[in-house]
């Protein structure tokens, strides 16, 4: 197991160094950076009018009134060249792109990530001040799905076949198929002072007199303001994994141990939880790390921009629309270097929770 540990570990670097790198490629051919951002808000332009592409030459003026061929930036009219100059310079852009990737790379390496060109603050600050948001989303969204889907995937299958089984396929499938940005929308509509019932609040994650309040209506306050956003993930989440759990369960059902074990006079209640579990659960258990991940990451962007909820996704999106590069790479680096390490670490639960799995005996 070590070996296959150390290879994976090993294979991390270059999987993160091509993940950044075609970022970093296609970022390079985006228009609107941020310099041109700046621009835009200096000439009053709309910042929709950005890069020409490097293939059309722009007339600009410096300060004596003589023209000039910037090249580069549309709306740069009646700037000094200097001035553009020196832009490029404080953003970095006066570099190569790929000096400018392998210092990137290099200080990610460190675990510096810079700071935001916008927001005055460096990146990993701004990721820990709006992480609390997200992991509250993803937590509660995986705790709940895993607690409803599980035992209602055991019951499924059990009954396979059966009204029950067919009826809440039918309201698994329905509720899977809804967007949950669309169901987010109809809990707003009708629980959130839309057009019907005002009993949740519309956004934030806590009440402005949060600091105020008493330890127990602290705790009430704040499931107060996550009781729609987290319904809304629920209802998408718990789909997949009540689907993965009945299979699952049905799959080892018609094993012949479970046979032999019926045969032997054992309940069905034995049969069920002290054989067929801990192998059906297998598979389920081996995901809770990447459904946590699916859970912190998917969705999370409609669902705090529905409910104005100032996450990470929410603070990604807003930087990709000010080309907030250090903001956008930092959280990609951040959030792949995770992603990886999950992988990992769902591999070495499949061998805790059954030992007969040995990696080493594959390649990876």
């Amino acid at each position: 197991m070590g070996a296959y540990i150390l290879r994976r570990l090993a294979l991390i670097i270059p999987t993160l160094v091509g993940i950044m790198l075609l970022s970093f490629t296609v970022v390079q051919f985006a228009p609107g950076g941020p310099v041109e951002q700046i621009i835009a808000e200096i000439t009053g332009q709309d910042s929709g009018d950005r890069l020409s592409g490097g293939n059309n030459e722009i007339n600009t003026f410096d300060a004596g009134g003589t023209s000039d061929v910037s090249g580069r930036y549309r709306g740069a009219q009646g700037l000094d060249p200097e001035f553009i100059k020196k832009l490029e310079a404080q953003f970095g852009f006066d570099k190569p792109a790929y000096e400018r990737f392998l210092t990137m790379m290099w200080n990610y390496a460190r675990f510096d990530f810079g700071e935001s060109f916008f927001r005055n603050e460096s990146v990993i600050n701004l990721i820990v001040e709006k992480m609390p948001v997200s992991i509250s989303l993803g937590l509660w969204v995986m705790l709940l799905s895993y607690a409803i889907s599980i035992p209602l995937g055991i019951r499924k299958a059990v009954s396979d076949g059966s009204t029950f089984d067919v009826w809440t396929s039918g309201v698994i499938i329905v509720g899977y198929a809804v967007p949950g940005f669309l169901f987010g929308i109809l809990l707003i509509v009708l629980f959130a002072g839309g057009s019907f019932l005002d009993w949740f609040p519309l956004r934030g994650i806590v009440s402005d007199n949060w600091d105020q309040l008493s330890w127990p209506m602290k705790i009430l306050d704040y499931f107060w303001h996550m009781a729609l956003p987290i319904l809304t993930l629920v209802l998408s989440a718990f789909a997949t994994t009540t689907l993965l759990t009945k299979n699952s369960f049905i799959d080892e059902i018609r094993k012949q141990y479970v046979v032999t074990a019926r045969a032997k006079g054992l309940t069905e209640g034995r049969v069920l939880y002290g054989h067929v579990f801990r192998n059906a659960m297998l598979i389920v258990i081996a995901g809770l790390p990447g459904a946590f991940i699916s859970a912190f990451f998917t969705g999370a962007l409609l669902i705090e921009t529905i409910f104005s909820l100032d996450g990470l996704g929410k603070m990604g999106y807003d930087a990709v629309l000010k080309r907030d590069y250090p903001i956008v790479f930092g959280t990609l680096y951040i959030f792949s270097l995770m992603g990886l390490v999950i992988g990992l670490l769902s591999d070495l639960i499949y061998t805790w929770v059954d030992p007969r799995i040995d990696f080493d005996k594959r390649e990876v």
